[in-house]
């Protein structure tokens, strides 16, 4: 690891020097990226695009799984040697999950960590679940031990990450780079742009759900599978036709089928980027996921519907901090206490108000627009 055991670089306001001035390593000025396995999406997007606008002399290259891409970047396919040799160039390499088993840092390269989100439910060496794929175990010890540097949304985030990963070098507690967008002045240009790709009039409230995987619903040869338990045709029947029901799913289970009341969503799975349907929604709807801490950036209301919260909670993974008593807004049971809430969400921001703001303090103190910026100049432009 880099040599600065147990630093926390903490950088709660922008910093100026956006041009990039020096890339080390095996390639100067070439950066490597890995988003979720092949997507162009997520904190490595938004350091990519700080870094675009920073300097054109800095080459990119992406490991692409997904057609979302800009027809300049380079791209090479998971697992491939066209992904061993640019990862064998890079300087940089910027991922938010682990890497491959088969990626090697190269001495004098820096390997950049930027994960995926703030942690409600137990993560890395926290998660008990580990313990029954001791191989996986120690394929995400392997990748811990190769971070240079770790991005953080929070301090929250930061103490539960240096013991869950076992990282002993320099944190970043910057914000999150992928919520820049949700405070710039191109979100509202944005927000109308993708409404209008997903047929969303103006006076429709488009209410996003975003649920979170589940460790224990697999099938029968152990693939992922996902039920959807929201009530989404009684939602329609319900609330009619001026609202608009938005799926994501989450990235562990893009392309699984949606099931029962499929005809009643619109599942934007595919959506290059959820921070686009962040600025498109009107509420959302999630559970025990990340989308949360990001969501609260807005300001926007949002629902938890957690109708598996003791199973989830006590018997699959475990949580950080008490839901019921920190959630910003209703916690569900039921698809009618859900409707019940988006039937009258003036009311659930009069009744929440007070947590919404302690939580907003809490977990996005520092997600001001401009993180990326602090991240490309403290790893790339000042090191």
């Amino acid at each position: 690891m880099a040599g600065r055991t147990g630093l926390i670089t903490r950088i709660g306001r922008a910093v100026g020097g956006r041009v990039v001035q020096r890339i080390g390593g095996p390639s100067p000025r070439r950066v490597f990226y890995n988003s979720f396995n092949g997507q162009f999406s997520d904190n490595p997007r938004a350091i990519y695009e700080e870094l675009v606008r920073g300097s054109s002399a800095v080459e990119h290259a992406w490991i692409a799984d997904h057609p979302a891409f800009p027809a300049q970047v380079a791209t090479v396919a998971p697992y491939s040697l066209g992904y061993l040799r640019e990862a064998g160039r890079a300087g940089y390499v910027v991922s938010n999950r682990q890497m491959p088993n088969n990626f090697r840092k190269r001495p004098g390269a820096r390997y950049l960590q930027t994960w995926h989100g703030t942690p409600l439910k137990r993560i890395g060496f926290d998660n008990d679940r580990w313990k029954e794929n001791p191989r996986g175990l120690d394929h995400m010890a392997r990748d811990f031990a190769k971070w240079d540097y770790l991005v953080s949304q929070n301090p929250f985030s930061t103490e539960i990450f240096r013991r869950a990963f076992r990282f002993d070098g320099e944190i970043l507690e910057t914000g999150y780079p992928r919520n820049d967008i949700l405070n710039s002045p191109d979100a509202a240009a944005t927000r109308a742009r993708v409404r209008a790709e997903l047929g969303i009039d103006d006076g429709v409230r488009a209410v996003l759900y975003a649920p979170t995987w589940r460790d224990n619903a697999v099938d029968d040869g152990g693939a992922l599978r996902f039920a959807l338990a929201l009530d989404a045709e009684r939602i329609q029947a319900t609330l009619g036709r001026d609202h608009r029901l938005l799926l994501r799913l989450h990235y562990l289970l893009a392309g699984t089928p949606v099931g029962d009341g499929a005809n009643c969503v619109r599942n934007v799975s595919d959506h290059p980027d959820i921070r686009d349907l962040y600025l498109a929604a009107d509420v959302l709807i999630t559970d025990y996921s990340s989308a949360m801490f990001d969501f609260a950036v807005t300001g926007k209301p949002i629902v938890l519907f957690a109708y598996d919260l003791d199973e989830y909670r006590d018997g699959v993974r475990g949580f950080y901090f008490d839901l019921e008593e920190e959630a910003p807004g209703p916690l569900c049971r039921t698809s009618d206490a859900v409707i019940d809430a988006l039937r009258d969400l003036d009311s659930v921001h009069v009744a929440h108000a007070e947590r919404y703001v302690r939580f907003r303090e809490r977990f996005c103190p520092f997600d001001d627009g401009a993180a990326a910026a602090r991240v490309v100049e403290r790893v790339m432009g000042g090191s």
